[in-house]
């Protein structure tokens, strides 16, 4: 981080800019660093902090931000910094469905154990436990909220597993939930989260580069093409962010049948403006006449209703054909 900070002030100058990352690099290390040379940071928190804050998540004073995001502000009494909690429905409903598949693998694979153990096929007690230690360290994602033990009984050792209700009421309430921390004194909890959200859209601009730009690495062994190469990605991607724009700004509106028979409008989205685009081509029309020689006419395709609609949202009107240098295949006539 140091490195990062020292090279980023050398090119730019120390601004005081704000520093959003994602968990995977926050360490108290690395904020400290940020701190010693007065900069700001909005970062991600791992999950285990957010155990000193379970009160909070109980409470009913959650701001909701989108139909699916609300957020919170704590503040640490005496402290510079501030966290934010923040939930989201839909993430809640894939993390509860993640835990709900680890859980039920881990309890099938018990209850294939216990059988095993009362059907008088495994009576080793250290076998036994060495299967029950590869069954836990197969599931480390939902271990913890099991209770297991090998007891003796008259009728043998006995298998015998429980859910921590604890442990497992805290993982419902923390499901959806993530926490922002910042030294940041101003912007309300929305403000704050929305600051954050810019690094999902540098996430996704590297996704676009590779998915639909299809601009993937390329292992250039001379500098100059290596520039080339990031210049090419840079203006590719450059007029994807302004197809997408131009279409916020005059949304396109696709036709979609619905399962009654009434059309739903749809906006195009920039990958479907693009791929809506590109089936249309222009074609040369070459005309034999009488005397020997050929007329070349270069043409564009008719575009359809579809291609039409978006061309108008776009304020694009495309010519009947191409005025190009008389060298090349233009409207001219051959001997």
């Amino acid at each position: 981080m140091e490195a990062i900070l020292r090279m980023v002030e050398r090119k730019y100058g120390k601004a005081r800019r704000i520093w959003v990352m994602d968990r995977g690099i926050v360490s108290e290390e690395n904020l400290a660093a940020i701190r010693k040379r007065g900069g700001q940071y909005l970062v991600g928190t791992p999950r285990s902090q957010m155990k000193q804050f379970e009160e909070e998540l109980l409470k009913d004073d959650w701001v909701r931000v989108r139909p699916e995001v609300e957020v919170k502000k704590v503040a640490i009494p005496q402290g510079e910094e501030t966290f934010i909690l923040c939930r989201t429905s839909g993430r809640k409903e894939k993390e509860k469905a993640i835990r709900n598949r680890f859980s039920n693998r881990m309890e099938d694979a018990l209850k294939r154990l216990a059988k095993t153990i009362e059907a008088g096929r495994l009576k080793d007690r250290n076998k036994m436990e060495r299967r029950l230690g590869r069954i836990q360290a197969s599931h480390p994602q939902v271990n913890d909220l099991y209770e297991v033990a090998l007891r003796d009984t008259a009728e043998g050792i006995r298998l015998h597993w429980a859910i921590k209700e604890e442990r497992k009421g805290w993982r419902q309430l923390r499901e959806g939930a993530y926490m922002l921390r910042t030294n940041l004194q101003a912007g309300t909890a929305e403000e704050l989260w929305s600051r954050y959200m810019l690094l999902t859209e540098a996430e996704a601009s590297f996704r676009a580069l590779k998915s639909e730009l299809s601009i993937r690495p390329l292992f250039h062994q001379l500098e100059s093409r290596v520039k080339a190469h990031v210049m090419v990605a840079f203006l590719g991607y450059a007029l994807w962010v302004t197809l997408k724009h131009l279409l916020k700004r005059r949304p396109a509106i696709v036709p979609q049948p619905s399962v009654s028979g009434v059309t739903n409008a749809q906006p195009f989205s920039a990958m479907k403006a693009l791929a809506l685009l590109s089936t249309l081509q222009s074609a040369d029309i070459v005309l034999p006449t009488t005397d020997g020689r050929e007329i070349r006419l270069r043409r564009i395709t008719e575009p359809t209703a579809e291609q039409k609609s978006l061309l108008q949202q776009l304020g694009i009107t495309l010519p009947q054909g191409f005025q190009l240098n008389r060298k090349c295949s233009a409207d001219l006539a051959t001997a």
